[in-house]
């Protein structure tokens, strides 16, 4: 991070409800997440929403990527469900698409990280979390839950937003 800036958790600034996400998009989401917080805690913010592509699909599961196969954000049955739409589809791209919103004295900023890839026939891998063991970036050769954290941190589409983000706030200060 760019000096004089310093990330607190919203456990440290006593934030421990639930933050309602009630937008059609991902930009909506972390908007209102990010919105939440300055306007409450009255400080400069930031908040993300991530979700998963699908082209063949006309971009579900996206903003319900947690809740695609109901509320209970069952992650196993989001990955069934995902794979049994795409059963008999040739065309299995999709990307992984994060959306940060930075709320900053008083003026919101929206930068997004992709990263785009196919969807496995099979999952593959243990490591990562939600869809990653079905989701093989592109020139990769491996799932996400086929890589070790650290791999996959220099690729994610969170990584990505976040680095324009700090660059951003480089130019910024």
């Amino acid at each position: 991070m760019p000096e004089g800036i310093e990330i607190i958790t919203l456990d440290e600034i006593g934030c421990h409800e639930e933050i309602p996400e009630t937008a059609t998009t991902l930009e909506g989401n972390a908007t209102i997440k990010a919105k939440y917080i300055a306007d409450r805690y009255h400080m400069n913010c930031f908040a993300d929403d991530t979700g998963l592509e699908i082209k063949a699909l006309n971009g579900e599961p996206g903003v319900y990527s947690a809740r695609y196969a109901g509320e209970e954000k069952n992650p196993k049955a989001n990955m069934e469900l995902v794979l049994r739409k795409l059963e008999n589809e040739n065309d299995r791209k999709a990307r992984f698409r994060t959306s940060i919103a930075l709320y900053l004295d008083g003026e919101l900023f929206h930068f997004d990280g992709i990263v785009n890839g196919v969807i496995t026939t099979l999952g593959r891998g243990n490591e990562g979390f939600g869809y990653d063991p079905i989701f093989e970036p592109e020139q990769c050769g491996k799932t996400f839950a086929e890589m070790e954290l650290s791999e996959k941190n220099t690729m994610s589409h969170r990584a990505r937003a976040v680095a324009q983000m700090i660059d951003f706030l480089k130019n910024y200060l």
